[in-house]
């Protein structure tokens, strides 16, 4: 068996630091992942009730409440979408 320690892979600070020291990173990009869009933070009122009912489903599916929030945000727009669709 052999001894060779294997080399870790650095974390995104490190590879941040060693960019910001002039060395070469590009062994660390596979130009296989894509663009994502840039997040806009809002702020959304919910009543008591509704944050509970948000919770006690974040805790049963083992999720965050933001989780919960944008997962059935995206099925109601889809659903909206769909509806126009066959409207039209």
């Amino acid at each position: 068996m052999s001894k060779t320690a294997k080399k870790k892979k650095p974390t995104a600070d490190e590879i941040a630091e060693m960019a910001m020291s002039g060395k070469d990173i590009s062994r660390y990009f596979t130009n296989k992942g894509g663009m994502r869009p840039p997040v806009k933070r809002v702020n959304v009122d919910f009543t008591l009730d509704m944050l509970k009912e948000l919770d006690a489903l974040a805790k049963e599916l083992n999720i965050s409440r933001q989780a919960v929030i944008k997962t059935y945000l995206r099925q109601a727009l889809d659903q909206h979408y769909i509806a126009r669709q066959t409207q039209g």
